[in-house]
């Protein structure tokens, strides 16, 4: 296990969110400043001219250009992340794609991350999954140890107030029922011994960030405020339809990965919520429970159109905070708002 801390300036990690939203400008200037810069994988190749017809080859190919733009602007500092989705069809060839890329970490949630030591040599990245419960980390930390000898350099909570994807029941989340980020905090550091873990979801300011250090957390993750940053990846009209979100304008829904996420109310949400379908018209099979025949719509393309500021056809993913932002500040402002020591 190597100590993610010794190479972090400050204990932050900007969360990884795709498709599109954090890449390698995003994740190089939150390195520079001394955290952990994320680079999202889901569709990262999707501006690729071959994107459609060789999906795959394309996302290796975006990953391996992001790491590289990462590092040149972190210019040695901090640490500079991939994030991969275990649901995703592609996951162990990128999986693998990024143990070569010249990345410093890989971090895996969207399920469980069993296989991901297999595709991840000891003296490669540093291995972390995304979890929601102490249950979920034990059973993970048990089965690297036993199927891998090998245990996650660091771990990352994610509660309920977070935005994508979340491990919980949709009803836990609907009524705030779920167990609160402190409590899968304490739950998590139970069964983690040595190893750091970073509290996600709802962290919005110092405050927020001293309350998990004094938990026993090593440091935090924080998404949709960097992801509102002048440096985020996203076009301005992605960063508009959050800045001008309020929290009424939120929703828990059902994705067709299969898991619930909070994203904001949109034309497209209001149509699929309702019953309806929008049939995928080109399908690069990103997900592996996902049938285009019986989906209700295509997730990539809605995640590309909100990257492009689509409002009409576009998936906001978004954490529970957003309608506190309402304007932009550079990557080192949020880093100093986030200081703890500040």
């Amino acid at each position: 296990m190597k100590n993610v801390l010794d190479h972090m300036k400050l204990p932050i990690i900007q969360g990884g969110m795709g498709v599109g939203i954090s890449l390698g400008n995003l994740a190089g200037h939150v390195a520079r400043e001394g955290g952990m810069g994320v680079i999202a994988a889901a569709a990262i190749g999707f501006r690729e001219p071959d994107f459609y017809q060789h999906p795959l080859e394309a996302g290796e190919r975006a990953m391996k250009k992001e790491v590289e733009k990462a590092k040149e602007i972190a210019q040695g500092n901090g640490l500079v992340a991939i994030n991969i989705m275990t649901a995703s069809n592609d996951y162990e060839a990128m999986a693998r794609a990024a143990a070569k890329s010249g990345c410093d970490a890989i971090i895996s949630g969207a399920g469980l991350p069993l296989s991901l030591p297999d595709y991840v040599p000891e003296d490669g990245p540093m291995i972390a999954p995304i979890v929601s419960s102490g249950r979920a980390a034990k059973i993970i930390m048990k089965d690297w140890l036993r199927h891998h000898n090998r245990v996650p350099d660091f771990l990352v909570v994610e509660g309920s107030e977070a935005g994508g994807h979340l491990g919980f029941k949709p009803e836990e989340l609907k009524n705030h029922t779920a167990k609160t980020l402190e409590e899968n905090v304490k739950d998590v550091l139970k069964e983690a011994g040595d190893i750091p873990v970073f509290a996600a979801g709802g962290v919005f300011d110092k405050n927020d960030v001293k309350k998990m250090l004094d938990l026993g957390a090593a440091g935090v993750q924080v998404g949709t405020r960097f992801a509102l940053s002048v440096e985020g990846d996203a076009t301005q009209g992605f960063k508009d339809v959050l800045l001008n979100a309020t929290e009424d304008d939120v929703l828990i829904i059902t994705s067709p990965v299969g898991m619930p996420g909070r994203a904001i109310i949109t034309p497209l949400i209001e149509t699929v919520e309702s019953g309806d379908r929008v049939p995928p018209t080109r399908c690069i099979r990103c997900i592996r429970i996902c049938n285009p025949a019986t989906t209700k719509y295509c997730i990539s393309n809605a995640l590309i159109k909100a990257y492009y500021g689509n409002y009409e056809e576009g998936l906001f993913f978004t954490g529970s905070n957003v309608g506190r932002i309402n304007k932009m500040l550079t990557v080192k402002e949020i880093m100093d708002e986030l200081n703890p020591n500040a």
